[in-house]
């Protein structure tokens, strides 16, 4: 494998019963880069990040991290392995604090001593502006801090990989401003970033290049003014006849 591919797919695929959901995606994801993925509601994208993360098994096809097959690695030995995620929904841990929630991250997903982790959690506070709200309850934050938490805990684990799925969603245009620039800190500092994102001036704002799914199937790939120029997908994404 090349050494400047992180993250590589194989005719990933995915069938549920008689139900294709995927089927034979190829892919790579250089180190350092933003991909972003694109596709109508039930293209398959978050199925695909649940076979990256090890939420589902593939039904076909070969995942590799840094060289290595994923092959039936559980969820939690990928984490350890340097691939972190975020859900469309925000899963803190609601009666804990903000800390606490990260502490969990660093010390059951990042494979770190309790000790070692609380300067680096303490960090991760920081970089994700919410120091402030650290011994506040998870459950009582905003829809933007849960949104950022969700992201702190997911750095908590410290990815090389990190997986965002629709992180922008539900917010205002300036609070997606914010965290747009909040994941350009962390793809400037070198975390290798796939995007799923329906807030399309968010991902646009920070991707290296674009994956389009629809129906299971990849019908684009290359960089972002390319991709959204095609009549295909103006036709499937966006509604829009060529």
């Amino acid at each position: 494998m090349n050494d400047a591919i992180l993250l590589a797919g194989r005719g990933v695929s995915k069938s549920f019963g008689s139900l294709r959901v995927l089927h034979e995606v190829d892919f790579d994801v250089r180190r350092g880069e933003v991909l972003g993925v694109l596709g109508p509601n039930g293209a398959g994208k978050t199925t695909l990040f649940n076979m990256i993360s090890g939420d589902l098994r593939t039904s076909g096809g070969e995942i590799r991290l840094d060289g290595v097959a994923l092959g039936t690695e559980p969820p939690f030995r990928r984490c350890r392995m340097g691939i972190g995620r975020t859900y469309q929904i925000p899963r803190p841990y609601a009666g804990m604090t903000t800390f606490e929630n990260l502490l969990v991250a660093a010390t059951f997903g990042g494979g770190r001593s309790e000790a070692a982790s609380y300067a680096f959690c303490a960090d991760v506070l920081r970089e994700c502006e919410l120091s402030a709200k650290a011994n506040v309850s998870a459950g009582a934050l905003t829809l933007l801090d849960r949104k950022r938490l969700e992201l702190a805990r997911a750095l908590a684990s410290d990815p090389k990989l990190l997986l965002l799925d629709e992180i922008a969603g539900g917010l205002t245009d300036e609070e997606s401003g914010a965290l747009v620039a909040l994941v350009r800190r962390i793809r400037d500092r070198g975390v290798t970033i796939v995007w799923i994102e329906h807030v399309l001036h968010a991902l646009l704002a920070v991707a290296d290049r674009l994956m389009v799914l629809n129906f299971g199937e990849k019908i684009a790939e290359g960089l972002p003014a390319d991709v959204i120029a095609l009549p295909e997908v103006k036709r499937v994404y966006m509604g829009i006849e060529a």
